[in-house]
């Protein structure tokens, strides 16, 4: 059996073809996907060749950890979630290429644990789940944020689930004007418009590594600095002022399964709203034009795949 998959066959060598998928076990289910998200961090690392190894990592590669779509056919130890609408945070299901990733394909062999039933109702937003869920597992590891850095989708996210979490709105620095607008029920400014120092938890989530020692320098003393995003360089800060402020540094990793279940039950409690942060949609066949787009088009936040009418 074969799919339609991206395929990134190097840096910036992008493709679109059809792959062999592995035998559905009798574990597995098989999900025709409808939509696929692409990530303008770790994915645009990916693309441009500069993401770190990690175990799995090299080329060609499906990438894409974002998709959502129908159960259509499942092994013999789970035939009973044929026709459930899933998220599916990656595969590793081909033959001929890796699946460090995995998930932007028309259909998708997974394990059924990995298969996470979600509303279907949210349509193309359900690709939004898994940053969602990163935003949330960031929350539950510390204090919620009082200043966010970045106002794309994740730093949007994590201000709308703190608020949904019962926490007071945070301010969100963004340096370009254009994603100043957006903001539900919080502020968004830029850094020169900002003169507190007093902040007790900053998150970022612009990716940019060198960045800390202008936050270092807005923390309350004892107050805390959390890495929510992904960094391909090293992090690098002065010490004394460090020092001075007894700060503290957390990284938050990726969301576990119970992380996409509290998420799950916030939009279905109605708390979050995944609403106005997908900003462009193409149709898989234009995905060698829309993969650039995400990673260079300033005003896309988050483009998504539209697998419907793929062959």
């Amino acid at each position: 059996m074969n799919t339609l998959a991206v395929i990134l066959e190097g840096p910036e060598r992008l493709a679109l073809r059809s792959l062999e998928l592995n035998p559905v076990g009798t574990g597995d289910v098989l999900v025709e996907i409808a939509w696929s998200g692409i990530s303008s961090g770790t994915e645009k690392l990916l693309w441009s060749g500069q993401m770190p190894d990690f175990p799995g990592m090299g080329y060609p590669l499906v990438p894409g950890y974002e998709s959502v779509g129908r159960i259509i056919e499942a092994g013999a130890d789970a035939t009973g979630r044929v026709g459930e609408w899933v998220f599916v945070p990656g595969a590793n299901c081909y033959s001929e290429a890796r699946g460090l990733f995995g998930g932007t394909a028309r259909q998708l062999v997974v394990p059924s644990a990995r298969a996470l039933p979600v509303p279907e109702a949210l349509g193309a937003d359900g690709v939004l789940c898994a940053l969602a869920a990163t935003a949330l597992h960031a929350i539950k590891g510390g204090s919620a944020p009082d200043l966010i850095i970045g106002h794309g989708v994740l730093g949007r996210l994590l201000a709308r689930i703190s608020i949904a979490m019962g926490a007071p709105a945070p301010t969100v620095w963004e340096t370009n004007e254009a994603r100043h607008s957006g903001a539900q029920d919080y502020t968004v400014t830029s850094p020169d418009a900002d003169n507190r120092r007093d902040y007790t938890s900053i998150y970022d989530a612009s990716g940019d590594a060198d960045i800390f020692d202008a936050l270092i320098g807005r923390l309350a003393k004892g107050g805390e600095i959390t890495l929510a995003g992904f960094y391909a360089s090293r992090i690098n800060f002065a010490f004394p002022p460090a020092f001075m402020k007894e700060a503290r540094l957390r990284i938050a990793a990726e969301w576990q399964p119970a992380d996409m279940a509290a998420t799950r039950a916030l939009i279905e409690e109605r708390k979050l709203n995944l609403a106005n942060l997908i900003t462009d949609r193409r149709p898989a066949d234009q995905a060698l034009d829309a993969y650039p787009q995400a990673f260079t088009d300033p005003n896309c936040l988050k483009m998504v795949l539209d697998w419907s009418n793929a062959a």
